[in-house]
């Protein structure tokens, strides 16, 4: 898969840059990334997985409970 982008006319790399870096992040290839660059056991990648879950389902019964 190439991402291409294209600078318009008088745009600025910096401001290019910052296009490609959304487009990336939108794709979610930096989180993978990171995600890959070092080897994590499943066991410690499914812990991981389910306490990112119990804290997402906290906050949304805190929400909840305000209604």
């Amino acid at each position: 898969m190439a991402i291409v982008l294209k600078l318009k006319k008088g745009e600025s790399v910096e401001r290019g840059l910052k296009r490609l870096k959304r487009v990336l992040d939108k794709e979610g290839l930096i989180k993978k990334l990171r995600d890959d660059r070092y080897f994590e056991k499943p066991c410690v990648k499914a812990r991981k997985k389910s306490q990112r879950a119990r804290i997402r389902n906290r906050s949304r019964r805190g929400r909840l409970e305000l209604n």
